[in-house]
């Protein structure tokens, strides 16, 4: 049986580390630059933190399942999906799928998993060097 899914402690602490840096963010930060763009940057991390939790895929397989699903709420985001399902009055759902697009958050999502994939990189070179 191929043991695709299993519980990583060292992926859930980093991701609950970020998801509270993001509350932080959301609540605490009314800039021009780092609520939208290092909130944009950080998510995309810390949904690969998440499913990195659960799945155990390989970084890349893993990155590309979070920019796909970044890029799609974004793209949901054009074309106004929270008012073509009548939820544009719903606070949840405004917050989790955000109501404007924006070209530069697509950016960040993707300096965003690079970034990662940079540090998974990095960590396996160490872990294979001791």
């Amino acid at each position: 049986m191929n043991k695709q899914i299993a519980f990583n402690k060292a992926y859930f602490v980093p991701a609950i580390i970020l998801f509270l840096i993001e509350v932080c963010i959301a609540l605490f930060i009314k800039d021009s630059f780092i609520r939208p763009y290092g909130g944009d940057f950080l998510v995309v991390i810390f949904i690969y933190y998440l499913l990195k939790s659960f799945w155990t895929a390989s970084p890349l397989k893993a990155g590309l399942v979070v920019l796909i699903f970044s890029f799609t709420i974004e793209f949901l985001q054009y074309f106004n999906f929270i008012e073509m399902v009548g939820l544009e009055k719903s606070e949840l759902a405004r917050f989790v799928f955000g109501t404007s697009f924006h070209w530069a958050d697509l950016v960040a999502y993707f300096f965003g998993i690079l970034a990662v994939l940079f540090i998974e990189n990095f960590c396996n070179q160490d872990k294979s060097k001791q």
